[in-house]
Order: structure tokens, then C-alpha cells, then sequence
């Protein structure tokens, strides 16, 4: 019993140790324009984090559509969130204040397990943008 639970605990440990931490941007211009996550799409694997960093004042990171089992998250305008994705599938987010303005990104964690269905949700939120319609279907 003893060497099943110590290769329970060592094999916990081993999953933290290899999960990565990835940074994600909120600013008011970047390389895909204004009002932009960058990056605005990114493949993590499972167990990984996302960290969302404050570049300028005034966004933050809401996610819109999350895989079956999955967290949502909301944070406050200019709080910087870190999210593990403990889920696959495909995860959209976006700005709340900026929202219309297009300030939306993408997250795929391992195999995208609800594409048709965050197609469908990121072909609902592109109607609602003023600018950069193409923002949800760029990327991986």
C-alpha cells in the first residue's frame, strides 16, 4: 500500500513539474491591432496555466465558452488572473469593456473536444463587433 501511494504522490508531483505557465497580454494595441490579447490564440496542454498580464489600464480577461467540466473565470477590470485548464477542448474569452471592440482570444487545450460548438458561439460573438470581425476565426 505504501508503494502504491507513494507512486500516486510522486506521479502528482511530476504533472505539476511539467505544466506550464503561459502569458497572455491585455493591451490597447498590438500586432492584430487595437483592443488585443496577445497572443490571441494559444495551444496549451492539459494541467497548464494561463497567466493574463495587465499591459494598459482598464481590461480584463472573462471567458465566454468553456469545454463540458470546465471552470469559467471572470476578472476585474486590471487584475491580473491565472487560470489552470484542467479541461480540453477550446476556450474563448474576452474583455468585457471592450467586448464590442473585438478584445477576444482563444485557448486550445489538448484536443478541441467542442469546436463545432465554440465555432458557433465565436460566430455569434463576431457579430457583435464593431471592428476586426475575423478576430475569432484567426489563429491555430
Amino acid at each position: 500500500m505504501k508503494k502504491v501511494l507513494f507512486a500516486v504522490t510522486i506521479s502528482i508531483a511530476c504533472g505539476s513539474i511539467f505544466a506550464a505557465e503561459h502569458r497572455v497580454k491585455m493591451a490597447n494595441t498590438g500586432a492584430d491591432g487595437s483592443m488585443v490579447f496577445e497572443p490571441g490564440f494559444l495551444r496549451v496542454a492539459k494541467g497548464d496555466t494561463v497567466k493574463f498580464i495587465k499591459v494598459d489600464p482598464a481590461h480584463n480577461s472573462a471567458a465566454m465558452v468553456v469545454p463540458a467540466g470546465a471552470t469559467a473565470w471572470k476578472g476585474k477590470p486590471d487584475e491580473e488572473v491565472s487560470v489552470t485548464l484542467n479541461q480540453e477542448g477550446v476556450y474563448i474569452y474576452v474583455c468585457d469593456p471592450h467586448k464590442v471592440m473585438a478584445m477576444a482570444g482563444v485557448i486550445q487545450v489538448g484536443k478541441p473536444v467542442n469546436l463545432v460548438e465554440a465555432q458557433k458561439q465565436a460566430d455569434i460573438l463576431s457579430k457583435g463587433f464593431v471592428m476586426s470581425k475575423d478576430r475569432l476565426s484567426k489563429g491555430g
